[in-house]
């Protein structure tokens, strides 16, 4: 990852605007070129991210987006050029799904505040989707469960549909990549394009992976270890289907719910409506 970049000098005016002075600055994450910082002060809290180079793109991706989607609770300013760019949204408080999960995988129950969420994350991804867009990087992170709601964040590779998808997109986190993307994003002969199918694909994976900690193909089972091969190659081995689901099923009756979104076509799929239908009459 290396050392955490400085905060950037041109986003210091946009963040004691909304924050008030004094400042206190949390290092979040630096990853890929991007770093992000909690911003708190007198008058509010803000997240900053920052990148350079490539993260400098993909910063500038994901402001335009969040000004394509408009959403009037999350972008407050944006800048910057082809070399550094960084962005201010509001900080939104609560757990990510990943971390609401943590007493059902650590065995202390709380089964029924994490189906509640899986609910919450699936009807937010519809919303989504229902308004046009894909979010195109579900992850177990990328869904903060707040008072006011589920925010989506990390919206760098998002896509309307209808436009012409990033060229630089590779699926998203490859673990978590439906095979008819994982096929596409290899395939030198067109632009990998998400769709609201693999969208789906991401976000029962995202859920079979905050149940059981692991990520939803059997790795384990198998003689492919990720680690030692390429993005590339782990998703040939997707593409053809050769992973079968993780073993692991601490909670069954939840994970048979999200097994026809991660072992079935395409076309098969259900939506993330009938995905978060299904889950809630799970919960009564």
């Amino acid at each position: 990852m290396g050392e955490f970049p400085p905060f950037p000098t041109p986003a210091v005016a946009s963040t004691d605007a909304a924050c008030g002075t004094p400042v206190e600055l949390t290092e979040i994450s630096y990853r890929r070129g991007a770093a992000v910082w909690k911003a708190a002060g007198p008058d509010g809290t803000v997240a900053v991210k920052a990148g350079d180079g490539k993260g400098a793109a993909a910063t500038q991706r994901e402001a335009a987006v969040l000004k394509a989607l408009g959403w009037p609770d999350y972008l407050l300013a944006s800048g910057g050029d082809s070399d550094v760019a960084w962005l201010v949204t509001h900080w939104f408080a609560g757990p990510s799904t990943w971390q609401v999960f943590a007493p059902v995988r650590s065995g202390a129950d709380g089964k029924d505040g994490a189906l509640s969420a899986s609910v919450d994350l699936c009807r937010a991804v519809a919303e989504l989707h229902a308004s046009g867009w894909i979010h195109s990087d579900l992850q177990p992170s990328h869904g903060i469960h707040t008072d006011h709601g589920v925010r989506l964040i990390d919206c760098s590779w998002s896509w309307r549909d209808g436009t012409e998808p990033v060229t630089e997109f590779r699926g998203g986190i490859t673990h978590l990549v439906a095979p008819e993307l994982a096929e596409s994003v290899n395939s030198a002969r067109q632009s990998p394009t998400p769709s609201t199918a693999t969208d789906v694909y991401a976000l029962a994976g995202t859920l079979w992976t905050c149940v059981t900690g692991r990520w939803p193909l059997d790795y384990a089972g198998t003689d492919i270890d990720p680690g030692r091969i390429t993005p590339a190659e782990l998703r040939t081995h997707i593409a053809g289907r050769r992973l079968p689901l993780d073993s692991a099923t601490p909670w069954p009756a939840f994970q048979d719910i999200l097994r026809p979104a991660l072992l079935g076509r395409a076309g098969d799929r259900p939506t993330a409506a009938e995905l978060a239908e299904t889950l809630a009459k799970a919960a009564k």
